[in-house]
């Protein structure tokens, strides 16, 4: 096998496959990453049997061939190459070992035969569909981050996708917060969609659709895997067996306080005053006659306070929250002003946009006095 490609195209695919290498797995060839080189072109794949990404390596292929390299030192490796030169991969017949020559920089790496790397699936075409990708991604960034990172509850780190011929809805949550975006977009699927996808996952494809000039996402759901495919790049991921909790019973149908801030000055104090809130100290929002007052403190540090002017009236209220959740909550909205609604400091608040497009819920913290 001999491969010709340049320094950017090999980092920019090792970088994206490498998503998928495996870091815990005792399988050695789950560490690699498998070069597939025929002569129409060359595909970098990688997987840790959770998730699987290939992707196309651009270069000039002399000779087919597949072998599997190791993915972490190839990639050390690749970056650290002269600029501006041809880097070449060659295995020569009948050898187990892999040249890398970029100028005059030369390496001889072990590789792992490509007939030990796990197959990828393969996918009913019938099944795929297409979806608009800005609204698809925009939906995935405002919800992923909710969802749980804890593997002892694993239908807490999926996201519970929804999708109809007009619209995307996502729902993730990890019990401390709840996120639920619905997007329209154009799909072309032929009945609804609905599967809990790791939000790993979907991550992953937001990184890879970001970089790319595509206008579209192409999904093929099954059973039990999903496929993405955007840009020439696919990513497979298994989905997520079991019942995702029913959100809207989580959701409470009314409110005794809400009131309207300015997103991006109140972003910018919670950003300040949070710098105070260590050591899982919450964030303060104290409402007094139109004026909230957002304020921190942690004993071995100190305490910060700052107020900002809000439509308010009524009885005092004082609710305390996470500050990372709670910043997280309000820059997911994407309009200028931000409307916060309360039932009493010891139930969930609700934080959305002038539409009902974007909803997030988060669990206050008990403050003591």
């Amino acid at each position: 096998m001999r491969l010709v490609t340049d320094k950017a195209s090999l980092v920019e695919a090792l970088t994206i496959a490498g998503k998928a290498v495996s870091l815990r797995s005792s399988i050695q060839v789950l560490s690699g990453v498998l070069l597939d080189a025929v002569l129409d072109g060359a595909m970098l794949s990688a997987t840790d049997m959770e998730i699987s990404i290939r992707t196309p390596l651009t270069g000039r292929v002399d000779e087919a061939g597949s072998l599997v390299l190791p993915a972490r030192i190839l990639t050390d490796i690749a970056k650290n190459l002269p600029v501006g030169r041809e880097v070449t991969i060659e295995q020569r017949s009948g050898e187990s070992q892999v040249e890398v020559r970029c100028g005059e920089s030369f390496f001889l790496l072990h590789s792992m035969p490509a007939a030990d790397f796990p197959q990828f699936p393969v996918f009913p075409m019938d099944a795929r569909f297409t979806v608009q990708k800005a609204a698809f991604l925009q939906t995935i960034d405002h919800v992923a981050p909710s969802a749980s990172r804890d593997e002892t509850r694993p239908v807490l780190t999926g996201v519970l996708i929804h999708v109809s011929k007009s619209s995307v809805k996502m729902v993730a949550t990890d019990s401390y917060r709840l996120s639920v975006k619905e997007t329209s977009l154009d799909a072309s699927v032929a009945d609804k969609v609905q599967a809990i996808v790791p939000a790993r996952a979907l991550t992953e494809i937001s990184r890879i659709g970001a970089a790319t000039q595509a206008d579209t996402l192409t999904i093929v759901p099954t059973e039990n895997q999903i496929l993405f495919e955007i840009g020439g790049v696919a990513l497979i991921s298994r989905l997520i067996d079991g019942q995702f909790p029913n959100y809207r019973q989580l959701l409470p149908e009314s409110f005794d306080y809400e009131v309207a801030v300015d997103r991006a000055e109140f972003l910018e104090v919670i950003r300040r005053v949070g710098l105070l809130a260590q050591r899982n100290a919450p964030v303060r929002l104290h409402f007094t006659e139109n004026t909230l007052t957002i304020a921190a403190e942690s004993q071995d540090v100190g305490k910060a306070r700052e107020s900002i002017p809000v439509r308010y009236s009524g009885d005092d209220l004082e609710i305390g929250f996470n500050p990372e959740f709670l910043e997280a909550g309000v820059a997911a909205v994407n309009e200028s002003s931000v409307f916060l609604k309360f039932i009493s400091p010891l139930r969930p608040g609700l934080i959305k946009g002038e539409a009902d497009d974007f909803l997030y819920l988060i669990m206050p913290i008990r403050l003591s006095d």
